[in-house]
């Protein structure tokens, strides 16, 4: 039943792990009018239990995207320097809209296997009952 178990832990650190990231995806779509916010990024690492790797996945420090950011001209606009130019924000929403796709399929993936896994020891508990 330990397989079980880890398989099960496995796959909720996965879809733990995607929900934070379209946590992250949402607020940059949110954000993408919002002058000089930079875009956050998730960062995935291996999730170790007493210094081994278990399988499972963690969400490490949000990062922020240091690409450039647009510069936008609107001389009407308050945070408009003196050429009547200000710093936009460097979220693409096609690059987002992208990502939290891939987010939600990813969560789904592992929301399947997750299923699948309980199912199995189910199943498994039903045989030894006999």
């Amino acid at each position: 039943m330990s397989d079980f178990s880890t398989a099960l832990s496995v796959a909720a650190s996965g879809m733990r792990s995607q929900t934070h990231r379209l946590q992250h995806l949402s607020e940059n779509i949110a954000n993408a009018d919002t002058p000089g916010y930079r875009r956050k990024l998730t960062v995935f690492e291996p999730d170790r239990s007493q210094g081994q790797v278990t399988g499972a996945v963690t969400t490490g420090p949000v990062r922020l995207d240091q690409s450039a950011l647009t510069q936008i001209h609107d001389p009407s606009h308050p945070m408009a320097d003196d050429t009547g130019h200000y710093w936009g924000s460097n979220v693409d929403l096609v690059v987002e809209l992208a990502d939290a796709r891939e987010a939600q399929r990813s969560y789904e993936a592992n929301l399947r296997i997750f299923d699948q896994v309980r199912q199995m020891s189910s199943a498994l508990s039903d045989l030894l009952r006999r």
